[in-house]
């Protein structure tokens, strides 16, 4: 359908918490396609993406972590049911603050409860580079940035740098 403009930081709808969906509409679904052709035209740098960054205040986010694109997840109304005691440190980085990233601690694996593009309620776990992603589109979903799960110092460097770069 159409690549859509990435908002930049600091712009406020990167701070809003995103509306829930009501159904899966033709419109719902439209803006998933969006999103889908936004995130492949990231240069192989894009493994999820939540509406409010393409300005969209409403809770979806999609997610294909895989190299050829076959594992498509689209999601609304995303919510951690529950996560797992073990940690993974790894780098995570945003198209909204291009330039930068910061190593990023998160759960392992998640269990999520979202809407699924047929418009029921499913419940899925994700591990690994999956549960990452899906965690990061879901702080997008709550006006957060992944730089919100560093310590100030950290966070207020990482925001220098990216003044600096952009």
């Amino acid at each position: 359908m159409a690549i859509r403009p990435i908002l930049r930081w600091p712009d406020k709808r990167l701070r809003t918490r995103a509306a829930d969906v009501e159904a899966i509409t033709d419109d719902i679904r439209a803006i998933w396609t969006d999103m889908v052709d936004t995130m492949d035209a990231m240069e192989g740098q894009g493994i999820g993406l939540g509406a409010p960054q393409i300005g969209v205040l409403l809770r979806l986010a999609v997610v294909d972590v895989t190299p050829d694109r076959s594992r498509r997840i689209l999601l609304a109304n995303p919510e951690v049911l529950s996560a797992s005691s073990e940690k993974e440190a790894a780098v995570e980085a945003s198209p909204c603050l291009p330039g930068v990233h910061a190593e990023i601690t998160r759960p392992k694996a998640v269990a999520v409860r979202f809407l699924n593009e047929a418009g029921i309620y499913d419940r899925r776990d994700f591990t690994g580079l999956e549960a990452r992603s899906v965690q990061h589109q879901i702080d997008h979903l709550a006006g957060r940035m992944y730089f919100d799960n560093l310590g100030r110092v950290k966070r207020d460097m990482l925001l220098r740098r990216a003044r600096k770069v952009s």
